[in-house]
């Protein structure tokens, strides 16, 4: 049986406000029919739910749209899906190297502040020691 969902029902469950929602849908990551006379109700699938679901963990991981749509795609065909994998697999390569080198930043960076941190503890102490010394 299909469940479905409002807007506000998806942005409660994944934490985004309905113009996230509202965007996903406009880049046509998310496609809700829509309910009522005038037609502005939309109502989620579970297809819906699931194709937000996994943009939101590829935003996360530091996929553009058009990469998450690829990804959806992938997840959605039912045919030879090999072209695909290894376009994926490239994707991933590339946002690991990326990943990768932040890290590297980020290490080196811990690093020096590692350093000025202990240098201005020196730098206290000595101070310390001097205004006992004059004292």
């Amino acid at each position: 049986m299909s469940q479905h969902y409002t807007i506000t029902e998806l942005a409660r469950e994944f934490n985004v406000t309905p113009r996230a929602i509202r965007f996903y849908e406009d880049q046509g990551l998310l496609c809700p029919w829509r309910e009522g006379a005038s037609g502005l109700r939309r109502v989620y699938s579970n297809r819906d739910r699931t194709r937000l679901k996994l943009t939101l963990r590829g935003k996360r991981l530091g996929f553009t749209l058009s990469e998450i749509r690829g990804l959806l795609d992938l997840y959605e065909s039912p045919t030879d899906t090999v072209p695909q994998l290894h376009a994926f697999l490239a994707t991933i390569a590339e946002h690991r190297k990326v990943l990768e080198h932040q890290l590297d930043d980020l290490n080196a960076t811990l690093q020096d502040l590692a350093r000025y941190e202990a240098q201005c503890h020196a730098m206290l102490s000595e101070s310390d020691a001097v205004q006992v010394e004059r004292t």
